[in-house]
């Protein structure tokens, strides 16, 4: 039986499936694909996210986000700053604000 995937997954998983007894056939993408696989991802892992709320499906969100960081020939370093530059002009999420309604003068 033969399941098919097309989908982007950790390096370590064809060992894995290896010990597993199983074989598998992948393929290395060049840059350009690779990040379209990363954003799909990135998708991917915020709706196993929402669905689970658990900490292990955000911490694949954060892996693929690292890599997607990478990728995109950013560091983490500036995605940090860029973190904190926004926060300071806008505001973080600590007072929980749900905005209701905005009215014209």
């Amino acid at each position: 039986m033969t399941k098919t995937y097309n989908k982007l997954v950790r390096d370590r998983i064809p060992e894995i499936i290896a010990s597993d007894g199983k074989t598998c056939t992948v393929e290395v993408l060049s840059d350009s694909r690779c990040l379209q696989m990363l954003d799909a991802k990135l998708t991917e892992e915020l709706e196993e996210y929402q669905e689970s709320k658990s900490l292990e499906e955000l911490a694949d969100l954060l892996e693929v986000l690292r890599a997607v960081v990478r990728a995109r020939g950013w560091t983490w370093g500036e995605l940090e700053q860029a973190r904190r530059e926004k926060a300071a002009q806008r505001g973080g999420f600590e007072k929980k604000l749900l905005l209701k309604e905005v009215r014209e003068k």
